[in-house]
C-alpha cells in the first residue's frame, strides 16, 4: 500500500517539475530575442530543491561584464513573474 502512495507522490512531483520547466522555458523565450540581438542566449539547466533556477549563459552572454545585470533585471524578473516561488536565478560558470 505504501508503494502505491509513493508512486503517486513521485508521479505528482514529476508533473510539477514538468510544469515548472514549461513556465521557465516560456519566460526564457520572452527574453531570448534581446539576448540574441547581442549574440547571446540562455539554457535552462535545473531548478533545485531550494527553488533556485540554474541557467547556462551561451554565446556572447557567457563572460560578458553585463551578464549579472542581465540575469537580475531581465531573466530573473521574467522567471519570477511566471513562478513567484523562485528564490533566485544563478548562472553556471564555465
Amino acid at each position: 500500500m505504501q508503494a502505491v502512495w509513493y508512486s503517486k507522490l513521485l508521479f505528482q512531483m514529476l508533473i510539477n517539475m514538468s510544469d515548472y520547466r514549461i513556465k521557465i522555458e516560456e519566460a526564457l523565450d520572452s527574453v531570448r530575442p534581446f539576448l540574441k540581438m547581442d549574440g547571446g542566449d540562455v539554457e535552462f539547466v535545473e531548478m533545485n530543491a531550494d527553488n533556485v533556477v540554474i541557467l547556462k549563459l551561451l554565446g556572447s552572454c557567457n563572460g560578458c561584464s553585463m551578464s549579472h545585470m542581465t540575469m537580475k533585471a531581465g531573466i530573473e524578473e521574467a522567471i519570477k513573474k511566471v513562478l513567484p516561488e523562485v528564490k533566485s536565478v544563478m548562472a553556471l560558470n564555465d
